[in-house]
């Protein structure tokens, strides 16, 4: 939401909050949401930062799931959705799995919330209870790229085994969305803003 502080995203609140679903708006921290990437006075004022972010998630109609879980009902059928804390390769880990899934009925469509796609490499993909699907960022495709029918390249791939799109392994499916801000480089160049929309199926036996 926002690169070093809370108040990058007063603006644009007006704007985000008219956002509305029928289930509700739903947000997880990311690695830059903690203040990391600036030099502080003191860690008393990094931490109101955080807190004062966490404010603004409010302000904006989201609930902010904080390595914690909970139900969406359709119809009598139901997801459980779950959202974690930061949690990366090389980057700030503070989001605890095992605490968001705590409650979680084994047996209920899951779908988590991990901004960093080398969550779902390092950890969910080898949890014994399938997390269904996941919904990652973070990678921005690098802002700069090549997506054709026939070539996929990006040079965060060298860094990223999954960087963008659907990956699919066992029962298991991760997403990573490409974004549509930018940090560092002002611009995009062949990986274009991504709003992605997802419509979930029922399997026919």
């Amino acid at each position: 939401m926002v690169n070093n502080l809370a108040s990058e995203i007063v603006p644009y609140i007006s704007n985000f909050s008219k956002l509305r679903s029928p289930y509700g708006q739903f947000s997880i921290l990311g690695n830059h949401d903690y203040g990391d990437y600036i030099k502080w006075d003191s860690e008393a004022k990094k931490q109101a930062n955080l807190e004062r972010l966490k404010q603004h998630h409010k302000e904006l109609g989201f609930r902010l799931l904080l390595d914690e879980n909970l139900e969406l009902e359709k119809n009598g059928q139901k997801i459980s959705l779950i959202g974690i804390q930061n949690w990366g390769r090389g980057f700030v880990q503070v989001g605890d799995l095992g605490k968001a899934m705590q409650g979680v009925d084994p047996n209920a469509f899951k779908i988590l919330l991990s901004h960093d796609p080398t969550h779902w490499e390092e950890q969910v993909r080898k949890i014994d209870t399938d997390i269904h699907l996941t919904l990652s960022g973070h990678t921005h495709g690098a802002q700069f790229g090549v997506e054709t029918e026939g070539l996929r390249w990006s040079p965060v791939q060298y860094r990223y085994l999954n960087w963008a799109g659907l990956i699919h392994q066992k029962n298991r499916y991760l997403y990573v969305n490409r974004g549509f801000g930018f940090i560092g480089f002002t611009g995009r160049l062949g990986i274009w803003p991504e709003i992605t929309v997802i419509t979930l199926k029922r399997k026919k036996h």
